[in-house]
């Protein structure tokens, strides 16, 4: 019997807002936020803004990240939300960001990440 370590959803976001999406605090409070309604410990949070539109960044969650590019002159982003462990929801951070993206529809795929046939006890040096 095989466990996996983490779950990775790749959503691909369509028909967003271009104003949310160019707008560099707001995707950071909507990413932060995301990782929040997912049951996430937010540990780092780093994001830019391109020239002329557009919005990249992560945050860092104790169990693994959550990360975004925009094109905001077509409406999309692009975003992966990796959890590890079974007390944070990849999904609950998903729908939250394209309901908070204003966003047309989303399509995502989910993968089992780390699958180990003999799972062994973590041990910290």
């Amino acid at each position: 019997m095989s466990n996996s370590l983490g779950r990775h959803v790749l959503a691909e976001i369509y028909g967003c807002s271009f104003e949310i999406l160019n707008n560099r605090e707001e995707v950071e409070a909507i990413m932060v936020n995301a990782a929040l309604e997912a049951g996430a410990e937010v540990r780092e949070v780093v994001f830019h803004k391109f020239s002329p539109q557009g919005v990249s960044g992560v945050v860092v969650i104790s169990e693994s990240h959550l990360a975004i590019h925009t094109w905001p002159e077509l409406g999309y982003a692009a975003v992966d939300v990796f959890t590890c462990g079974d007390q944070v929801n990849p999904w609950d951070a998903c729908n939250y960001l394209t309901e908070q993206f204003k966003a047309g529809h989303m399509t995502a795929t989910e993968m089992k990440r780390g699958l180990v046939e003999d799972p062994k006890e973590a041990v910290n040096l």
